[in-house]
């Protein structure tokens, strides 16, 4: 039997969250190559088409060997993407099945906003209490590079010239 499974990775990033926002939308356009890591662990993503700035809105995420399909499901701008996937065509560890993720921004004092990044997923892997670390340790990995890249670009842009 399939189980649900989330994972939580929190960040703060130094920028207003206008600012976060803007950046996290179009985070699969990072420039930077993943750490070793995670190109031994994950897919390589290529580029992303189509439109995930609506709600419904699709967007097909292509990765080295495969793609996801993603649907956006709820947007509250500047504070909460939401977004399911509807078709997985990529290679994952067996048993896992990528069901959705979100983006949660709160703005905090001096210009500083905390970002979470959640993935949502579908496994049968057992044993549990082995597979659940291991699968969240993964999910933390990629989670951290997207903040990273975020922060970064977020960062610079708020830089003093």
């Amino acid at each position: 039997m399939k189980r649900h499974t989330s994972v939580v990775t929190r960040g703060t990033i130094a920028a207003p969250a206008a600012r976060v926002w803007h950046n996290l939308m179009f985070y699969e356009q990072i420039e930077e190559s993943p750490p070793l890591h995670l190109r031994l662990l994950l897919p390589l993503p290529i580029r992303t088409d189509g439109s995930k700035l609506a709600v419904d809105g699709q967007a097909r995420c292509l990765y080295e060997g495969g793609h996801l399909l993603k649907r956006v499901t709820h947007i509250e701008p500047g504070r909460l993407y939401e977004f399911a996937v509807v078709e997985q065509q990529l290679a994952l560890p067996r048993g896992v099945q990528l069901s959705g993720g979100s983006y949660a921004l709160w703005e905090l004092p001096g210009e500083r906003t905390e970002l979470a990044v959640t993935t949502r997923y579908l496994t049968d892997r057992g044993p549990r209490w082995l597979w659940r670390p291991i699968e969240a340790l993964v999910c933390h990995l990629f989670h951290r590079h997207l903040l990273s890249a975020i922060q970064r670009k977020a960062e610079v842009r708020a830089a003093p010239r």
